[in-house]
């Protein structure tokens, strides 16, 4: 994975797009991780691997019976304390 400051994508974006074809190039901000920049494969890869993932949690659902609604707002809650 290639690191790189915004600063340096600005002047040299040519060269990073053609890097994040066969890696995963950082872009920091303010020496902070930002965003990632990843070539369109990657991305398509990673969104059928999360599809397939949310896939077997809907299977996985399906086959141990539904959370009833006080279970699915614990869960909700849980995750949105996670987050913040």
């Amino acid at each position: 994975m290639l690191n790189v400051a915004a600063t340096e994508v600005k002047q040299r974006l040519g060269q990073y797009l053609e890097s994040a074809l066969t890696e995963p190039v950082v872009i920091e901000k303010s020496g902070r991780p930002a965003v990632v920049m990843l070539s369109v494969v990657e991305y398509e890869r990673l969104c059928a691997l999360e599809d397939a993932w949310w896939g077997e949690q809907a299977r996985q659902a399906i086959e141990g019976g539904f959370a009833g609604a006080e279970e699915t707002l614990r869960r909700l809650q849980e995750r949105l304390n996670a987050e913040a």
